[in-house]
C-alpha cells in the first residue's frame, strides 16, 4: 500500500472511481485537475491518493482550511473514498491518517468530513460524531420538466454569461447565509468564491440563470455545472427580500430546461435534509433521492 501526494495526471483515474463511489457526483476531468495544478487560495489544501500494490489508484482524500468561515481552526476533510473492491484492508486509515496529520500541521483541529451512511461506524470508531443528513437527489432530463411558472411582474430572466462576477457573489453570499450547515459560511471572500463558483471549468454559465429585481439586482439564482450530460446543481438561492414569490422554482426550471435542450440528460442535486424548501421544490420538478451523506465531526486535542 502506498499513500502519496496525489498529481494532475492522477485526474482520470479520480474521476473514474469517484463514479463508481459517488455515481451523483459531477465533476469532471478538467475541474479535477485544475484543483490539483493550483489549489483554492489561502485552503492549505493537499490531496492524497491511496495506490495499490499494483498500481492502480484505489482511494482518494482531500484535506484544506474551510475559508468560507470565521473559525480560525476549521479543517475540511473532502470525499475520502476507497473503491469497493479495495476496502476492509486498511487505504481508508491510511488516507485519514495522513489527512489529519496535514490539517494538524497547519493548525487546525476543528474537524468536519461526509460519510456515506454505510460509513458512519468508520468515522466514529476513530473519534468522529455524526452531524446533519445530506440528501442527494436525482432528476431524469429526458422526460418533460414542468411548466416554469411566469416571472412576476417587473422580475426578468438572465443567464449567468450576461453578468458581472461581483453581483453574481454579492448574491450568492446573501442568498445562502441561512444555508443549513454545522459551519456558518460567514466569511467567503470574492477571490475564493471567484474560484470555486465563477472560474470553474463546469460551471456553465450559459444555461445557468438568475432572476433579476426591477431595480436590475439578482433575486434569485440557479447555478448548474456540467460534465458531459450530466449536470449539478452548484447553488440555488433567493434573496431573504425577494422570497415567497417562486423565484427559485422559476430560476431552476429555466435553467434545467436550457441545460436539457443542450444534451443533459441527468442532473443531481443536494440539500440538508432540513432545508424543507429547496426538497419542496425539487420535489416539484421531479427529483427523486437517490443516496445520502451524513457530516463527521471532530475536534482534535490541542
Amino acid at each position: 500500500m502506498t499513500i502519496r501526494p496525489a498529481h494532475p495526471d492522477d485526474a482520470p483515474a479520480l474521476v473514474a472511481l469517484r463514479r463508481i463511489v459517488f455515481p451523483y457526483l459531477v465533476r469532471g476531468e478538467a475541474a479535477t485537475r485544475r484543483t490539483l495544478v493550483s489549489p483554492p487560495p489561502g485552503s492549505s489544501m493537499a490531496s492524497f491518493v491511496a495506490v495499490s500494490p499494483a498500481g492502480e489508484i484505489v482511494g482518494f482524500a482531500a484535506a484544506f482550511r474551510n475559508t468560507s468561515t470565521t473559525s480560525r481552526h476549521a479543517g475540511q476533510i473532502s470525499l475520502l473514498h476507497v473503491h469497493p473492491s479495495f476496502r476492509g484492508r486498511g487505504y481508508g486509515s491510511a488516507l485519514l491518517r495522513a489527512s489529519i496529520e496535514h490539517l494538524r500541521a497547519a493548525g487546525l483541529r476543528d474537524l468536519r468530513g461526509y460519510v456515506l451512511p454505510s460509513s458512519l461506524p468508520f468515522a466514529t470508531a476513530r473519534g468522529f460524531t455524526a452531524g446533519r443528513e445530506m440528501r442527494y437527489s436525482a432528476l431524469d432530463l429526458t422526460a418533460p420538466l414542468p411548466a416554469a411558472p411566469e416571472p412576476p411582474p417587473g422580475y426578468t430572466l438572465a443567464p449567468v454569461s450576461a453578468l458581472p462576477a461581483r453581483a453574481l457573489y454579492t448574491a450568492e453570499v446573501a442568498g445562502a447565509a441561512d444555508e443549513p450547515s454545522d459551519v456558518a459560511p460567514d466569511a467567503l471572500t470574492f477571490e475564493n468564491w471567484r474560484y470555486d463558483v465563477w472560474e470553474d471549468p463546469g460551471l456553465d454559465k450559459d444555461v445557468s440563470f438568475v432572476v433579476l429585481a426591477p431595480g436590475g439586482e439578482v433575486a434569485s439564482l440557479s447555478l448548474l455545472q456540467r460534465d458531459g450530460d450530466r449536470c449539478w446543481s452548484d447553488m440555488t438561492a433567493t434573496l431573504p427580500a425577494h422570497r415567497g414569490r417562486g423565484l427559485a422554482r422559476l430560476a431552476k426550471t429555466v435553467a434545467l430546461s436550457h441545460a436539457a435542450a443542450t444534451g443533459a440528460t441527468t442532473a443531481y442535486t443536494s440539500n440538508d435534509v432540513s432545508n424543507a424548501p429547496m426538497l419542496a421544490i425539487n420535489t416539484r420538478l421531479g427529483y427523486r433521492p437517490t443516496a445520502s451523506t451524513w457530516s463527521a465531526l471532530t475536534t482534535l486535542p490541542a
